[in-house]
């Protein structure tokens, strides 16, 4: 098996063939988008915060400097260059680390905010990352999402099913809000885009785990 067929969790076949590109080519589509939610959020001083599938660190400058983030991949590549950045703009509140989404290193309730940006789509087991993201936030703590989804509409639904495996070729596939956010401790508080014809969908819950 090759390296990239043995790719797991966030670690996308496309993303990990193209990750020198990753930031040309995403930073204009994604980042507007990511920067304008993680805004939104008004993360309080002192808030402990986890992205999952940090990737080449494409959203670390929206973060606020009074908050302590770390980011996490599969991607030793792209984590290269997320700590290039970092070490480049002297952030202090940031630090990214190598770490299996299905298996997250960190003890239960470790963080007030926990974000995948683009990431849900490119796991093998949504579930048991969702299960993770869960485990290790903070009870009412609060879980961002941004991501496509299944279309409701049934033609754009079948467009989704028709390039279905085209789209697990380069490594991801297209969910339900439901297949992601179902049967787990979530309460969505909103989902919403950020423009009328986006095809990505803003998920905001907070953790109900007692």
């Amino acid at each position: 098996m090759s390296s990239i067929e043995g790719a797991q969790a966030h670690q996308s076949k496309l993303y990990y063939e193209f990750s020198h590109l990753y930031d040309r080519v995403f930073t204009r589509v994604f980042y507007p988008r990511i920067a304008q939610v993680i805004r939104s959020l008004n993360i309080e001083p002192g808030a402990r915060v986890l992205e999952v599938g940090v990737g080449t660190g494409l959203s670390l400058d929206a973060y606020p400097t009074h908050c302590q983030v770390t980011g996490v991949d599969l991607a030793p590549d792209m984590l290269e260059q997320a700590q290039e950045k970092i070490v480049r703009n002297g952030w202090r509140h940031l630090d990214v680390m190598e770490m299996d989404a299905l298996n997250l290193k960190f003890a239960d309730s470790s963080f007030d905010y926990v974000m995948a940006f683009h990431v849900v789509s490119v796991v093998p087991d949504v579930r048991r990352m969702m299960a993770e993201m869960l485990r290790v936030t903070r009870p009412g703590g609060t879980l961002v999402i941004i991501n496509h989804f299944r279309s409701r509409n049934r033609l754009l639904a079948a467009l989704d099913s028709l390039i279905e495996p085209i789209t697990r070729r380069l490594g991801w596939h297209t969910l339900s809000l439901e297949d992601v956010t179902g049967n787990v401790p979530l309460e969505i508080t909103r989902t919403y885009k950020t423009a009328k014809r986006s095809l990505f969908t803003i998920v905001i819950g907070k953790n109900r785990k007692s």
